[in-house]
């Protein structure tokens, strides 16, 4: 069974959807069985960032009873599997949040490990895909925080709310970092939060130009600082095991 790993942050505008997109590049890159998630129902991301905004199959429509989640996978040409959500407001209607957990048990038999990218902000959005996590299992958060005191701030209430939960919070990832002295020193941050920072990724132009390729910076600038940030990061996640998996794919 695979492992979940849910990429949260209580601010937007952190990097959060960058990251997960990043690690799930990473982890594939290094021989893993992936799927990403777009768990954020309301501004989903994921499919834009890999290039593909129009889907006919969506998380959405799994959510509303209209499909099995096996109809919303995807496959990239990487090789990363993808369930997106849809950016149509018209497929909010009739969505049943308590039906995500029920998904992303399922999903568990065709990968290594599930990357989950939720929604900023502490909401019922956020608190459902928490809940999707087994606690007992190796399913774990990573919180994604900026190096300013109001991401901090918010990446501190989402550890908060995930410990409340009784969920694994295995460390932050702080991003966007410039090292100049208009943002908070990693010791601050570091005693703020009082978890593993995980991963330290520089500001790089090389991720704008990513977006704007529509790919993870892993596959277009592979040896820019912060693809190299992401594989490190994916390297600590790497010892979570690997079972043969198979699923009829789609092309995405």
């Amino acid at each position: 069974m695979a492992n979940v790993i849910a990429i949260a942050s209580g601010k937007g505008g952190v990097g959060k959807t960058v990251t997960a997109i990043n690690i799930a590049a990473a982890l594939n890159k290094k021989g893993k069985k992936v799927i990403i998630v777009d768990g954020n129902l309301t501004t989903p991301h994921v499919a834009l960032h890999f290039g593909s905004p129009v889907i006919p199959i969506t998380l959405n429509h799994v959510l509303q009873n209209k499909h099995d989640i096996k109809k919303a996978i995807y496959r990239h040409h990487s090789g990363i599997k993808i369930v997106p959500a849809s950016l149509s407001l018209n497929q909010l209607k009739g969505i049943k949040l308590e039906n995500f957990k029920k998904a992303i048990k399922k999903l568990k038999k065709f990968a290594d490990i599930i990357i989950i990218d939720s929604c900023p902000g502490l909401n019922y959005e956020v608190m459902t895909i928490l809940s999707s996590l087994e606690s007992d299992n190796n399913d774990q958060v990573l919180v994604v925080t900026a190096p300013n005191i109001l991401s901090v701030t918010d990446a501190l209430k989402t550890i908060q709310l995930a410990e409340k939960l009784n969920k694994n919070v295995m460390g932050i990832a702080i991003t966007r970092l410039k090292h100049d002295n208009k943002e908070l020193s990693i010791k601050n941050i570091s005693k703020i939060i009082e978890k593993p920072i995980l991963a330290k990724v520089p500001e790089d132009d090389a991720v704008r130009e990513s977006l704007a390729l529509r790919d993870a910076v892993i596959h277009t600038h592979p040896k820019s600082k912060a693809a190299k940030a992401y594989e490190k990061l994916a390297e600590k996640i790497i010892g979570i095991g690997t079972e043969e998996k198979e699923l009829e794919e789609q092309e995405f």
